[in-house]
């Protein structure tokens, strides 16, 4: 590392970043790239030892072969939480680390909203206001029921705290199973098959990685209860697309919350769009005022830690994914 590291600053809009770089670190060289195609040039150039990167324009394009190559800084800080567009990399030449936790709390608000969407009958509440239709509905309460949490991480751990103030029972599934403060069971990830004829209601919070890429298929599909409502907040490819709109189709799943897609932007063409009882979201369950200032707060913060040679925080193991 040099002692006066060199930063390099990736976003498509880096004016905000600059002047809080500069106010913390005012002896810091660094310099901007607002664009993919730009990328590969400012990393030969200027060989920064620290990448503080926002992957803004979608994994496609993402120029990774340069950011992992030659050039390839020290630390790269990526300011979401999902790294799959990194792909696989030497942990022992390159550390990356993530925003995991900026976002939780929405992402927990998200899911629920979805499923209140659903439970309360929006679309038809909406619908009977259009047509000026007084029409009475009986709601379901979220009291009383089961949500399973597919992946306790940062974005589950404040879902089920928020689960819990509605009465729900939570059980979840993660890698390393442990107890946890409002989750009633904690099953390894292998348990998934057993724990999902339990719930009526599946929130999918896991990263995609090699293990969790189609985890939700036909067959997991089939032993869900009827009538479940799903939400997905992962990432594409989590989830078999084909088998979520064959369980909506016979009624497997009554509703499905979806802020991720196996293509993004999703196509105009694809049947989900037509889908019957489906809210989507165009990827931005984690964006809210101030979740950019939130991430670089957090690199800032990791930038002291670096340093004064300290262990960086959220450290994201390129065999796991997170």
């Amino acid at each position: 590392m040099a002692e006066t590291p060199r930063v390099l600053l990736h976003n498509d809009r880096t004016a905000e970043l600059s002047k809080r770089l500069r106010a913390n670190f005012p002896e810091v060289p660094f310099e901007t790239c607002e664009t993919y195609a730009d990328l590969p040039a400012a990393l030969s150039h200027f060989q920064p030892d620290i990448l503080y990167s926002v992957r803004f324009a979608g994994t496609d394009g993402f120029p990774r072969a340069a950011v992992l190559g030659k050039h390839a800084p020290a630390w790269i800080c990526n300011g979401g939480v999902g790294t799959d567009h990194f792909g696989v990399w030497d942990a022992d030449k390159v550390q990356i680390t993530n925003a995991a936790g900026v976002a939780s709390d929405m992402m927990a608000e998200y899911i629920l909203g979805g499923f209140l969407h659903f439970t309360l009958n929006v679309p038809t509440l909406l619908a009977n206001k259009a047509g000026r239709i007084w029409q009475p509905l009986v709601m379901r309460p979220l009291a009383g029921r089961t949500l399973l949490i597919v992946g306790l991480g940062h974005t589950g751990r404040a879902l089920s705290r928020r689960a819990k103030a509605f009465g729900l029972s939570v059980i979840g599934t993660r890698a390393n199973p442990k107890a946890m403060p409002d989750v009633d069971e904690v099953h390894p990830a292998s348990d998934l098959g057993e724990v999902l004829p339990r719930a009526d209601f599946i929130a999918i919070c896991t990263p995609l990685t090699p293990a969790t890429r189609g985890l939700i298929g036909a067959g997991e599909f089939a032993a869900m209860k009827q009538g479940v409502i799903l939400a997905d907040v992962s990432r594409g490819g989590v989830v078999d697309q084909t088998a979520l709109l064959a369980a909506l189709a016979d009624g497997k799943v009554a509703a499905a919350v979806l802020d991720v897609f196996e293509t993004e932007p999703l196509p105009a063409e694809n049947l989900l769009w037509g889908a019957k009882n489906v809210l989507i979201s165009p990827h931005c369950s984690s964006v809210y005022e101030g979740w950019e200032e939130a991430s670089f707060t957090l690199f800032l913060d990791n930038f002291a830690r670096w340093i004064a040679g300290k262990p960086l925080l959220n450290v994201v193991d390129p065999r796991r994914g997170y």
